[in-house]
């Protein structure tokens, strides 16, 4: 006779398979770290943004400092409103 070992070699699985319920791990830990690389990202682009401007203005031939310090203020200053504005919503 045939052995019906094959229904036993699936128990665990199938068990294992029905515990599972979808959508019950907590991820507030990740949910954090996401919303810091986000945060990080966001203001980190704009410290660039307005290094490069100033570097770019104050060092070209005929540019000054003043001039490239003015721009980048004048963009971070605006940079801030535009990234801080806005609602958060919960997902």
């Amino acid at each position: 006779m045939a052995d019906h070992q094959h229904d036993t070699l699936h128990d665990a699985a199938d068990h294992d398979a029905e515990a599972y319920v979808h959508g019950t791990m907590t991820i507030e830990e990740q949910s954090a770290t996401w919303a810091l690389f986000q945060d990080l990202a966001k203001w980190g682009s704009l410290i660039i943004a307005c290094a490069l401007l100033f570097l770019t203005l104050a060092f070209q031939p005929g540019g000054s400092m003043i001039s490239g310090l003015i721009a980048a203020v004048v963009v971070g200053v605006a940079g801030y409103f535009f990234l801080k504005g806005g609602k958060k919503t919960a997902h």
